[in-house]
């Protein structure tokens, strides 16, 4: 048993822990970083955001060839190698994993390997592989993430009902896949799968899938699934699983009908529940929702002055970029410095085919919140560069405050949308007016262009469609 003395110490080495490490040692303080994980990087890195994007740029890339034949390019029928794909993918997040370990010993942040428990609320209790290590610290940030739900009518053991985790392994490629949930997560990994060959069915119990955005930005995505997989069914609920043989039986209720179907896997996408268990939070002042998440004030600071939370684990939108701005403010914060707190822009990302991303206040939440606004659109159908990457189903749309013509929202729909939307960000933090967004020259041909020519259509004179002109 050793006691060692520190000023930080941060729980959970995610995109949220890792960042908060980082930001406070480079501030001055003396820092441990908590990992349980033989590797750094929390879900996102190992299990999340990178091995899911690299198999959709491999989905991506077989698509391509694919459609080559309409360009005059004819390729064989592409051959997956799974155990070459998976090698590739596990390369990716080995670097990755590396390059944060290095940067953690240039900063002189001790890592400390193992699990982490609260004894009080200035000692964590670690059980590190050579045995049991006490930290008394001054403050601690918690950012041990979430977990994927696993309903227990769904939790049979048996290893054909996945959650992300075991469906990012790519272990086969089954004939059928039913994914449960029309999220972001059920989406982009039905693509994936649907891309290397299995016959997908997605169910959603709500009215459609990826609720969180606009209809008219999510309809092509739902096009694109509708052909690409073999069905897409909506105010659907899933009953039962029951193992059948090499089989998964699946009963659900749609439109009042009784179905009972076989699938060879099943994928369990419902969201994502706080990692919160055996941290020994009851030892501490720290206080939970109803749900499990960890509850913080506009610091991320818990009711207990020594701890803060932040990422998945203290609740909100459950992405990434949220937790790494969440470990900026808490370390500004037990460092004395609060300004960085209050609202900021969070954009989402939908990386299905083709692409979905958003930022700021949407039309649908405008409508449910009866605020008056102007909506602009720019269709892809009208982007010469749409056209080259023959996607011309996109489309950027703006949300403008019609009195002070203030950007309040940006959406935008097609390939590449994720790498687009940083700029609708910018424009957001910016206070920027639908006018600075029009006179800011974009070069051509590209797929930035479109959000200067969106702003265009909010006053009626864009270059490459038109609309009625815009009432001074």
């Amino acid at each position: 048993m050793t006691r060692i003395e520190t000023e930080l110490v941060v729980v959970g080495a995610g995109p949220g822990g890792y960042a908060a490490a980082f930001y406070a040692a480079d501030r001055g303080k003396k820092v441990i970083l908590v990992e349980r994980d033989q590797r750094l990087g929390g879900v996102c890195l190992n299990r999340g955001c990178i091995p899911s994007k690299a198999l959709l740029h491999a989905a991506h890339t077989v698509n391509l060839a694919r459609e080559s034949a309409l360009h005059g390019i004819t390729f064989t029928e592409p051959q997956i190698d799974l155990p070459k794909l998976r090698t590739w993918k596990d390369s990716i997040l080995g670097r990755l994993a590396q390059g944060v370990a290095q940067l953690a010993q240039k900063r002189g942040v001790q890592v400390m390997p193992g699990r982490g428990y609260f004894e009080d609320s200035h000692t964590l209790r670690v059980e590190t592989p050579a045995g049991q290590q006490f930290v008394h610290f001054d403050h601690a940030i918690i950012a041990t993430g979430s977990l994927p739900a696993m309903p227990k009518a769904f939790d049979l053991g048996n290893p054909r009902i996945m959650t992300s985790t075991e469906a990012l392994e790519v272990e086969e490629i089954p004939p059928t896949l039913l994914i449960i949930g029309g999220g972001y997560i059920g989406m982009e990994l039905g693509t994936v799968y649907a891309t290397l060959g299995t016959r997908v069915v997605v169910v959603e119990a709500l009215d459609s899938i990826l609720t969180g955005a606009d209809p008219d930005l999510a309809r092509p995505v739902v096009a694109y699934a509708k052909k690409a997989f073999q069905e897409v069914r909506v105010k659907t609920k899933v009953l039962s699983l029951a193992t059948r043989g090499q089989q998964i039986k699946v009963e659900m209720e749609a439109a009042g009908q009784h179905l009972e179907e076989l699938y060879d896997r099943v994928l369990v996408a419902v969201g994502r529940v706080p990692n919160g268990a055996d941290l020994g939070l009851e030892n501490t002042k720290v206080t939970l929702d109803d749900k499990g998440f960890i509850e913080v004030d506009d610091h991320q600071q818990t009711s207990d002055p020594a701890l803060f939370a932040i990422g998945d684990i203290a609740g909100g939108v459950l992405l990434a970029h949220k937790a790494a701005r969440e470990a900026r403010i808490a370390v500004d914060a037990l460092l004395g410095d609060t300004a960085a707190a209050g609202e900021y822009t969070i954009p989402a990302v939908v990386f299905t085919d083709p692409e979905l991303a958003w930022c700021g206040l949407t039309e649908t939440e405008a409508q449910q919140q009866g605020l008056a606004v102007e909506v602009a659109k720019f269709p892809w159908a009208a982007s010469g560069r749409a056209l080259t990457f023959d996607r011309p189903d996109g489309m950027t749309k703006l949300i403008v405050d019609p009195e002070t013509e203030r950007l309040l929202g940006v959406g935008i729909v097609g390939h590449g949308a994720g790498e687009l939307i940083g700029e609708g960000v910018l424009a957001i933090e910016m206070g920027a007016t639908a006018k600075d967004l029009a006179l800011s020259v974009h070069p051509h041909p590209t797929l930035s262009e479109t959000l200067m020519e969106c702003a265009e259509v909010f006053y009626g004179h864009a270059t490459h469609t038109f609309v009625r002109k815009r009432a001074s």
